[in-house]
């Protein structure tokens, strides 16, 4: 892992939380609201569904608990 720094507080260099992205497809019913979450195979997806491409993890400053991409808390730490 590179060195990390809080985009917002600047000060926090070394608490930080890991949080991993494990995105599902989920329907409702439109009927009643109810949530159908589907196992997709890869490739086979429902074709209204378009696929995921966010960032596998994000990471939050474990002092003011900002939340954002490992690219800027990389960039923060660069800066200082």
């Amino acid at each position: 892992m590179t060195k990390l720094a809080c985009p917002r507080c600047k000060t926090n260099k070394s608490r930080f939380y890991l949080i991993e992205q494990n995105p599902k497809a989920v329907k409702l019913n439109p009927q009643n609201g109810d949530v159908e979450i589907e196992e997709y195979i890869s490739g086979g997806l429902d074709p209204f569904f378009v696929p995921y491409k966010g960032p596998d993890y994000l990471i939050q400053c474990g002092t003011c608990g900002v939340i954002e991409q490992s690219l800027l808390f990389e960039k923060a730490a660069d800066s200082l």
